[in-house]
């Protein structure tokens, strides 16, 4: 089959995790446009990736509004596939659409968290699986959740995988001290509150402890209260926001540990590249979580005392934390790497052109 076929993803263009999709299918020869109400910023996409902005998105009301504008642009676009990212809102729009094949790719709380909140977002999400000829997640409980709403869509597990050229483990011995990274949004979701709190009880203990948050997000302005109402040690804190993957592989290769405490998630792109460079991990207890990582690295979700424990003893026992570190990267170098996650996207799109004679 002819793999120069054109491919529409709807998702959000400004994000890293689009944009690296759209970069790998773009290597192995796919044509790529992006419709998206949330655009990238110029030089942000690969060469040859084209990108259509539908009204802004303000309220997740607005999802429901913008189908017709979506509609209208993958008309114009004559995609030989419709790829769309995040079930209840671009996947909204895509079984909207009419268009076939479709594929969807959940990211997370579109399947954990929102058919949740009430009936309608609930039939709304299963009607627009029922569109699909594939769905596709990162976990396997992300894959039950679609299976529950949708059971005769076909579901496979494929993760966004981590650049182990880019990510990859620097020397133990050279890190300096024992530094902390987050790299999850500043975000409710994310508690990263409950990171500030375990690290207000870090620095009584660790001398020079020292925390790197990135990511970025609307809840700035409060954690930086917060973080000085806790009144850590100046110095402590590094506020680094959203930082390209050069400059994440940066603070990575400083640093020992990274923590990943969300109340929700799938697999978590963050907590692989962490591994990857062979960080010992903290993260929550939740599925995907114990997939990847062991029991000890696994605390309550909002528990910042554990969290803070499980923090103390790793800086206070830095040959048990390069130890697990090595078998984080390890594990990555098994089962993570993103060449092979995205030779299976790539596969699956022939399947589903070959299914419908697009070949």
């Amino acid at each position: 089959m002819d793999k120069h076929r054109h491919i529409a993803l709807l998702g959000d263009g400004n994000s890293v995790h689009l944009q690296r999709w759209a970069r790998e299918m773009a290597a192995r020869g796919w044509r790529l446009s992006i419709v998206t109400a949330r655009p990238a910023a110029a030089g942000d996409l690969a060469d040859g990736v084209a990108q259509h902005v539908l009204p802004p998105v303000r309220r997740s009301s607005d999802w429901l509004w913008r189908a017709g504008a979506a509609r209208r642009a993958l008309a114009a676009l004559q995609p030989d596939l419709v790829h769309a990212h995040y079930i209840t809102s671009y996947g909204w729009l895509g079984a909207r659409s009419g268009r076939q094949p479709l594929m969807l790719t959940a990211w997370g709380s579109d399947l954990l968290l929102t058919p949740r909140m009430s009936r309608a977002k609930k039939w709304l999400t299963a009607w627009s699986l029922r569109r699909a000829q594939l769905v596709t997640g990162d976990s396997p409980d992300l894959l039950d959740a679609a299976r529950a709403l949708a059971p005769r869509v076909p579901v496979q597990i494929i993760h966004w995988g981590v650049d182990r050229q880019r990510f990859a483990p620097a020397p133990w011995a050279e890190k300096p001290g024992f530094e902390a990274v987050s790299l999850r949004s500043w975000e409710p979701l994310y508690r990263i509150d409950c990171v500030l709190r375990a690290f207000a009880q870090v620095c009584q203990r660790v001398p020079h402890a020292r925390l790197h948050l990135l990511g970025g997000g609307a809840q700035e302005a409060a954690l930086r209260a917060l973080a000085q109402q806790l009144a850590l040690p100046e110095g402590a804190l590094a506020w680094h926001g959203r930082l390209d993957d050069a400059g994440m592989a940066a603070v990575l290769a400083r640093c020992k540990l990274s923590i990943s405490v969300p109340e929700s998630d799938a697999t978590s792109v963050s907590v692989l590249e962490s591994m990857a460079c062979g960080l010992a991990v903290i993260a929550s207890d939740l599925p995907a979580n114990r997939h990847w990582l062991p029991a000890a690295a696994i605390v309550p979700v909002g528990d910042a005392q554990a969290l803070a424990a499980r923090w103390i003893a790793l800086a206070e026992g830095d040959a048990a934390a390069a130890q697990e570190g090595a078998h984080n990267a390890a594990r990555i170098a098994r089962e993570g790497g993103r060449r092979a996650q995205m030779d299976a996207a790539s596969a699956a799109y022939e399947r589903l052109l070959h299914a419908v004679g697009k070949r």
